[in-house]
């Protein structure tokens, strides 16, 4: 039983990092797609190409008997997905990707208060302490890489997008954590997809998207950016993401986005931005913070 526990323990680790890897990245292929397509079309590309990715594989899923969970299905779809998609870009018209990542730390802290107050949920003190240590590593972050960015000041707006992202996604978390937690991963996202994937691709075509791809010489390379970003970061990182809230519990799986800021330093360093030692210190807090929420 001890044996099968560690397992579990080491699967959800990896599990956490391999989404980091993936998410912390996203928000560099958005800025790519933003480069020959506006925030609503990227965003909705995103989606639309995650639900084609899963059309051969849904009819293993779409089962009559779980139409039960049609409401949950459709919540975990529109808040973990669809809305956060388009308000995620239109926050990079305004604000750097790197900014925007950090400020997708949020979305742990979200989860305790949206579960206390609309899912019944009980948070011990650890917990709690976690989620605010992670967070000022995290608020740390944000403010010293951006020290020169005049988006810290005259983009209040555009990174009230995020937080209200952060929020949906603490909102889906929780839906999947107490109404989808008995279904299989794959399974409840394939139905998610199936829900909202339509609706992204309705509008899509109602744009001059195909206008953009006959004209645009940097269009069909700003496809490609945002086709990885929605079959990596969108079909496939949900779905491991699901397992993971299944496996542990909402709070240790939302703690992946204190772990999204260190990638995005990462890419700091690959585009050869400056890195200071104060970077590392607050990676270390925000490490710190996921280790509490972790800890029994």
């Amino acid at each position: 039983m001890e044996e099968t526990r560690k397992d579990y323990r080491l699967q959800n680790w990896l599990i956490l990092i391999i989404l980091a890897l993936v998410w912390g990245s996203s928000f560099i292929l958005m800025k790519r797609g933003l480069e020959a397509f506006s925030s609503s079309q990227v965003a909705a590309i995103r989606i639309f190409v995650a639900f084609l990715f899963l059309i051969p594989i849904a009819y293993k899923h779409l089962k009559k008997d779980l139409l039960v969970h049609w409401k949950a299905f459709l919540g975990m779809g529109m808040c973990g997905n669809l809305i956060p998609a388009f308000l995620f870009t239109k926050a990079e018209t305004g604000i750097s990707s790197s900014l925007t990542g950090m400020l997708n730390s949020l979305t742990p802290l979200f989860t305790i208060i949206t579960g206390i107050l609309f899912f019944k949920a009980k948070a011990r003190w650890q917990s709690v302490t976690g989620v605010l240590i992670g967070l000022s590593g995290a608020i740390g972050l944000v403010y010293f890489s951006n020290g020169n960015d005049p988006a810290r000041d005259n983009g209040i707006i555009f990174s009230l997008y995020v937080v209200l992202a952060t929020i949906l996604y603490a909102f889906s978390v929780n839906i999947i954590g107490k109404y989808l937690r008995n279904v299989n991963a794959i399974t409840a996202t394939v139905w998610a997809l199936m829900f909202i994937g339509p609706i992204a691709g309705i509008y899509l075509f109602t744009t001059d998207f195909i206008h953009i791809l006959k004209t645009n010489p940097e269009a069909l390379k700003a496809l490609g950016y945002v086709c990885i970003l929605g079959v990596f970061g969108t079909a496939l990182s949900v779905m491991i993401f699901n397992r993971l809230i299944r496996n542990s519990d909402p709070v240790f799986a939302s703690s992946v986005t204190y772990l999204i800021p260190v990638v995005a330093l990462g890419w700091g360093i690959f585009e050869k931005e400056q890195i200071q030692i104060l970077h590392f210190v607050f990676i270390g807090i925000i490490l710190g913070g996921v280790y509490l929420v972790n800890k029994k």
